[in-house]
């Protein structure tokens, strides 16, 4: 297709440029009190808890338009009258009800309060927000929120949502903040022309066909939690395939939706999901949406991890657009959507950060996967030089974890680096069955949980039984690299680490004339006790730096 051929290189260089100025804009930007409201639980906010979405849509290409309403089905946690709902400007809320009857609705900005007679705390209620608009277009997606609307080379139109980061409130009214998923999951009932597919998240349970307007509404079910960002619409003249994957909860349905061009293509391109659930699955655990299916829906973008419909635009080849991130040759092994965004299944979908400022927890584990992914099936040395390799895309810029409470991102570093401070910590658990017990533990431990960096802290502290915390400080929250300082004092070879937080400690694998030793600096000199000045050679799968004195 004749879009992908002009954009191969745009989206190539789009990867690097996101991270050098996307990530480093947000983190410089001061902060409004529309980035207060949409990042911050408010009391508007925290009064209930979301239960279900029943999301009706209506979605015109031709005009770039969508109207809809919404049905938010909640629980009482304490008195209050005024309900928060998000929705970015230029989408409007047309009105809200309460039991069918209108109620007020009073706006700041991209924050509106849906005002609701006091309820009796533990009760069930529900209101219904009408909206419409032409939704943003999205200028370099998935990085850039909105839609995409495009048209395959027969001129049938072809289009796609991505709305992680700035949120999905972009284009559909909902509570807009990662900390309260849906527990009962979402309806979505998207309606478009007769002539195409909607493809949304979960299972279609339905069909309808409206002869007069000429279009079809297709009725998708998660039964599931899932966070809105994972919430997607893709629209296209599919064709589709299936296979049932045998995994550890039996058999899962997996369905695959295409342009007919491209058929063959996937046919051959997609054996490597089964590859990638299998190997997943043994490092992680079962697969975490058996009940809501998986799915890989062609779009025309890169790819992005919605929940139970990972969206792809990766070409139909290995590596990242045909490229090789690691620059070893080991990234050409596997097709990098499938394998990344499918491991954002476990880790995003299933394990969610409760504030977006945390979303290391999603992409570090997400890219430690692909050398999980290559260990399974190509083996320990091959993941090992394949996550060495991305080091040399860390920019070290600023801190992984983002600020707080105002919808604000991390550095990118939260890729390459933090699954190198995954690898690293692995050599201290130095055990490859403890290894993949804590990984599959820490899974089930959090199993359709929102968390913090703090309880995934906490979690790997006890797990591991080791103390992490100066580690973790050290990656995430500076941009400082750990310095392993040696020196020769007349017969003697001494040790320390530098440029490192307060407290820091962290052992040491080296070796000695060929002999695997560990060592255990702190920030003062240590002198080692052999009885001639050796040849050091330091583990190279710790992410640290050197310096001879």
């Amino acid at each position: 297709m004749t879009f992908y051929k002009k954009n191969t290189v745009k989206y190539f260089f789009s990867f690097f440029a996101f991270f050098s100025s996307y990530f480093l804009s947000s983190y410089a930007q001061k902060y409004t009190e529309q980035d207060s409201l949409r990042g911050s639980i408010t009391k508007e906010r925290e009064w209930w808890n979301l239960q279900h979405y029943s999301l009706h849509l209506v979605i015109n290409p031709e005009k770039k338009h969508i109207s809809g309403y919404n049905t938010i089905r909640y629980q009482v946690l304490s008195k209050n009258q005024r309900l928060q709902i998000d929705l970015q400007h230029p989408m409007k809320i047309t009105r809200a009800t309460h039991h069918s009857k209108n109620v007020f609705v009073e706006s700041n900005g991209n924050a509106h309060y849906i005002h609701v007679p006091v309820q009796p705390i533990h009760t069930t209620d529900s209101v219904t927000v009408f909206f419409e608009g032409v939704p943003p277009i999205s200028k370099n997606p998935p990085w850039d929120a909105g839609f995409t609307w495009e048209k395959d080379t027969n001129q049938n139109h072809f289009t796609a949502t991505s709305c992680q980061g700035k949120g999905a409130s972009v284009w559909w009214p909902n509570k807009d903040h990662m900390y309260d998923e849906p527990d009962q999951g979402i309806h979505e009932i998207y309606t478009i022309p007769e002539n195409l597919i909607a493809v949304g998240n979960g299972r279609l349970k339905k069909t309808e066909h409206d002869t007069i307007l000429k279009t079809k509404t297709f009725h998708w079910e998660v039964s599931q939690p899932i966070n809105n960002y994972g919430v997607n619409v893709n629209i296209g003249n599919y064709v589709q395939f299936s296979e049932k994957f045998k995994g550890e909860n039996k058999h899962l349905d997996c369905d695959y939706f295409v342009l007919p061009k491209f058929l063959e293509k996937a046919k051959t391109q997609f054996q490597q999901i089964s590859k990638t659930l299998e190997a997943f699955e043994f490092w992680f655990g079962p697969y975490p949406f058996y009940e809501d299916s998986y799915k890989i829906v062609q779009v025309p973008y890169l790819g992005m991890e919605h929940q139970s419909s990972v969206t792809y635009g990766n070409q139909f080849q290995n590596g990242y657009l045909g490229h090789d991130l690691s620059k070893t040759g080991w990234g050409m092994k596997f097709d990098y959507i499938i394998v990344h965004e499918t491991a954002h299944e476990w880790f995003a979908n299933s394990i969610t950060n409760k504030d977006i400022a945390d979303m290391w927890i999603h992409e570090s584990f997400a890219t430690y996967a692909e050398s999980l992914y290559l260990e399974y099936h190509f083996g320990k040395q091959a993941a090992y030089v394949y996550i060495r390799g991305l080091r040399h895309s860390i920019q070290n810029d600023k801190p992984i974890i983002g600020q707080y409470n105002v919808n604000s991102e991390g550095s990118a570093d939260m890729y390459f680096k933090g699954a190198n401070m995954l690898h690293t910590i692995r050599q201290l658990v130095n055990d490859d069955d403890t290894w993949r017990t804590v990984l599959r533990d820490l899974h089930q431990a959090f199993y359709h949980q929102t968390v913090t960096t703090y309880q995934i802290e906490t979690f790997l502290n006890e797990q591991i039984k080791f103390y992490l915390q100066p580690i973790f400080d050290q990656y995430l929250r500076t941009t400082k690299i750990p310095v392993f300082e040696t020196r020769i004092t007349k017969n003697h070879t001494e040790y320390r680490w530098s440029n490192v937080v307060h407290n820091f400690s962290m052992p040491l694998k080296i070796y000695l004339e060929g002999k695997e030793k560990w060592i255990y600096p702190t920030t003062q000199w240590k002198r080692m006790s052999t009885l001639s000045i050796p040849k050091i050679e330091i583990d190279p799968n710790f992410y640290i730096a050197l310096k001879t004195q």
